[in-house]
């Protein structure tokens, strides 16, 4: 009895330390990265728009379908990660830019937006993206610090070139 009591005070512990150690993370992120494809403009573009054209070659998006809600605009629900996420896309300026803003529920974990970025490079075409996100509960942002910022952005860029038959480079942004 005595160990279990022992027990339960050490996890109560670690519990409470994980909560402030989040607690003292901020809600807000950005999170920019970037890569070059050898591939013109147009072409990097068509896939970008369209987030069924990485099924199968990002192995953290397992599901997503296009829809349109209500208000007629355009949503792309994804399961990524094992999270499900509906996207709602809020700007789309073929083919240099497009904005996906995370339609998150009232109570949900997190949410934000993603930008991407197209422009000409020599030979090619400069792919930037930027997660522009808050995380609420504060294990999460704990866990979201300890696993990068980064991490999603990264896995979409390493896809969107394996798309392409590339090894990319990813550099991270301030």
């Amino acid at each position: 009895m005595k160990w279990l009591a022992i027990i339960l005070g050490v996890l109560i512990i670690l519990l409470a330390l994980v909560w402030i150690a989040g607690s003292s993370l901020p809600r807000e992120h950005r999170a920019a990265s970037r890569i070059t494809l050898r591939r013109p403009i147009d072409s990097v573009w068509a896939v970008v728009r369209d987030p069924m054209a990485l099924k199968g070659v990002w192995r953290e998006l397992t599901s997503v379908s296009k829809q349109t809600d209500a208000q007629g605009r355009e949503v792309w629900q994804e399961k990524v990660g094992g999270f499900d996420i509906r996207l709602i896309v809020a700007e789309s300026e073929p083919p240099e830019r497009l904005v996906m803003n995370v339609d998150s529920p009232p109570g949900a974990a997190f949410g934000g937006r993603w930008v991407y970025q197209l422009s000409p490079a020599a030979g090619g075409t400069t792919v930037l993206v930027a997660e522009e996100g808050w995380i609420g509960p504060p294990p999460f942002r704990l866990m979201s610090k300890l696993m990068g910022h980064h991490r999603s952005v990264d896995q979409y860029l390493t896809a969107l070139g394996a798309k392409f038959g590339e090894t990319v480079a990813v550099e991270h942004l301030p």
